[in-house]
């Protein structure tokens, strides 16, 4: 069986420029046919939409380069780390089809060797310790266009920057006291260059070392030389880490590691009405802004797959999103497309009724019940049939009903025939109201009996067509519709001093109680996913669907609003008119 992990010999593998460096390097026999990547997530916060496009990237290499991934912690802030972060992760990878197997390692296990690392910085006169302020070493920095100035401490000597880093790792000095810098280039063009902090003081507990450290080395410091312990032969990192990787190279050819991975960029991941800052996603989450990290609404994986996502519909996204330089923004269009595409083939249909009007159908026996067959899967005839109760009341939407419809509304009206799906055709001879507030609260309607099935033996057709369930032998469940987290296309866009926040739409959350299902959706498990007729592909609720209280999620709707885009753009290549 094929997996994430695993590909048959004939599968073509889409390229890129990443994948064509690596090719080159196996034919020039670089790192002896080596191909070792790895997944490198810092575990203070939850993975979202972008580090599913890494974790695709870099296992899908080693996979198709006949290599291995790493999956490693780079936790060196001990104030924002956790163990919840880490099992979250592993539990996200795992899910999204990936099996890292025996090569987990955190970066908390190198502190000595990176310590040791630091100190042959210092003896070969590349490293000194500052004292200046976080802001003065700012201000020293200069800017693009002006030079930097050197620190009044770079020029102290080696056995004095031994003995005050020694002290730094003893608990000597404050927090901020002092840092410990490369000693570089204060007038690089690159302001990277200029002489970076790579240790500094932070007196906190970490998640796996306790308080055995309090001086925690700077990610570019520990990146690379994590990279190199580890025997990376690419560094796949994303397009903003493209100015440290003079640092990066710079550190590993002054120590003269005996491995130096190439460090390659490519453009993160952008997604149009979507925020993916890990920073504003806590923002959201502390600020009670949404139910947490799990949020069918947020960006995480986790959400995605509270939502009712695929681990199939994200790496196909990701795979049709493909790897590039250039920054760009994906419409969050075609990944509610890919999801339409996986659900349409694999999730059985019901008949679910979200805004229940009562329909009375006054010439069926009263008492009877029939069991009509319903299909389970159009797409898949190997997923069969289910019987569905229909009795003498059912429920239908709301919306399927207007007393003074329009031109072009083909449901349900005062007088109007539709087919009942399965079911029968029905025409409405009455719309009884609420006396006081002129409200439709039920209707009464005919049958045709020969009509079972769908189909009038006279060859009459109707136009409608309308999913229901039955009264007698519903189920109850509140559904939640879910709508895009922000109402702006570009949440992160400047807007006048407006915070992202700002943009939240009031609308991405609609619950709805009351609702009427199929009996045989009271048996749902969480997690199980169906699409409901007309209504769009729903999950049940991971968190809070349990026997006797059901809970879905809108997964996606069934409006198809990407293949509309795809379909105009390929009329305007061939030189055709859209139309409206």
């Amino acid at each position: 069986m094929t997996t994430p992990d695993t590909k048959p010999a004939e599968a073509a593998v889409p390229t890129n420029f990443v994948r064509q460096i690596i090719a080159a390097d196996l034919a020039a026999g670089k790192n002896d046919g080596r191909v070792v990547t790895r997944f490198p997530p810092e575990p203070n916060g939850y993975l979202h939409i972008g580090h599913a496009k890494s974790i695709c990237l870099n296992f899908g290499l080693a996979r198709d380069f006949g290599g291995v991934c790493h999956l490693r912690f780079d936790d060196t802030d001990p104030a924002k780390e956790s163990m919840e972060y880490v099992a979250s992760i592993q539990e996200d990878v795992r899910w999204m089809g990936f099996d890292w197997q025996d090569r987990m390692f955190f970066a908390s296990d190198y502190f000595e060797r990176l310590y040791g690392f630091a100190v042959r910085l210092i003896e070969a006169g590349k490293a000194y310790v500052d004292h200046l302020s976080a802001d003065e070493i700012r201000e020293y920095r200069g800017t693009l266009t002006a030079p930097g100035r050197n620190s009044p401490y770079r020029d102290r000597s080696i056995a004095e920057n031994l003995d005050l880093f020694q002290r730094m790792r003893a608990g000597e000095f404050e927090d901020g006291a002092c840092v410990l810098r490369a000693k570089i280039d204060m007038a690089a063009p690159n302001i990277v260059m200029r002489d970076p902090t790579i240790y500094r003081i932070k007196h906190v507990d970490h998640y796996r070392t306790g308080q055995a450290w309090c001086i925690y080395p700077m990610y570019d410091f520990t990146h690379c030389l994590s990279d190199s312990i580890e025997g990376m032969t690419h560094s796949i990192c994303t397009l903003e880490f493209e100015n440290n990787r003079e640092l990066y190279n710079w550190i590993l050819d002054t120590l003269k590691t005996p491995c130096h991975p190439q460090q390659i960029e490519f453009a993160r991941l952008n997604l149009s009405y979507t925020v993916l800052s890990k920073r504003k996603l806590i923002e959201l989450v502390d600020k009670g802004l949404v139910s947490g990290w799990d949020d069918p609404r947020m960006p995480t994986i986790s959400g995605y797959r509270r939502r009712g996502y695929t681990p199939e519909a994200i790496r196909n996204f990701c795979e049709r999103i493909g790897v590039a330089k250039a920054a760009s923004t994906v419409d969050i269009g075609l990944m509610e497309f890919c999801l339409r595409e996986d659900l349409n083939k694999r999730t059985p249909r019901v008949m679910a009724v979200l805004r229940p009007l009562k329909v009375t159908i006054v010439n069926y026996p009263e008492g009877q019940v029939e069991e009509l067959d319903a299909v389970n899967n159009p797409e898949d005839p190997g997923m069969g049939t289910r019987r569905v109760p229909f009795s003498r009341e059912i429920f239908i939407e709301r919306e399927d009903f207007m007393e003074d419809p329009p031109k072009k509304f083909f449901r349900l009206a005062p007088g109007r025939e539709v087919r009942l799906r399965y079911a029968y055709f029905i025409t409405c001879v009455e719309a009884v109201k609420d006396p006081a507030t002129g409200e439709v609260t039920e209707l009464r309607c005919t049958y045709d009996p020969q009509t079972r099935g769908g189909d009038a033996p006279d060859g009459r057709k109707v136009q409608g067509t309308l999913h229901w369930v039955s009264a007698l032998h519903a189920a109850a469940a509140e559904v939640r519709l879910y709508d895009h987290l922000f109402s702006r296309e570009n949440p992160d866009e400047a807007d006048g001093g407006r915070h992202f926040t700002d943009h939240l739409n009031p609308k991405s959350l609609e619950a709805l109680t009351g609702c009427k299902l199929e009996p045989g959706l009271a048996l749902a498990s969480p997690g199980d996913r169906f699409q409901f007729e007309r209504l769009g592909y729903f999950c049940a609720d991971a968190r809070d669907c349990r026997p006797g209280h059901l809970v879905f999620n809108r997964s996606v709707t069934l409006r198809d609003t990407w293949a509309k885009i795809a379909k105009k753009e390929v009329g305007k290549k061939k030189g055709g008119v859209s139309g409206t």
